[in-house]
């Protein structure tokens, strides 16, 4: 079965640009090689390249390995925590 290509908008495209800058940032304050940082989350270096520009194409659980070699794991329970939107709709039903 052909990989079908993520569709994003320039303004989302943007936020995962951001992600990935901070993710480097993380990774440069530890003083963290990519070769280190690859080997950790048991990935090879070029997927770590492509998550540090926030490239959407790369598995979220490669995304998380990452995250966890920088001791961040715990950020992704903020991923979608405060879901106001989605609160309000509730809310709403319950009217």
């Amino acid at each position: 079965m052909a990989k079908r290509k993520q569709t994003l908008f320039p303004k989302h495209i943007k936020v995962l640009e951001r992600m990935g800058e901070n993710i480097k940032l993380a990774r440069k304050r530890r003083k963290l090689t990519t070769i280190q940082v690859s080997e950790r989350a048991d990935i090879v270096r070029s997927t770590l390249y492509l998550i540090e520009k926030g490239d959407p194409s790369v598995g979220i659980g490669s995304y998380f390995n990452v995250f966890r070699v920088l001791g961040l794991q715990d950020d992704f329970l903020k991923l979608a925590a405060d879901d106001e939107f989605g609160r309000k709709l509730q809310d709403l039903e319950l009217l």
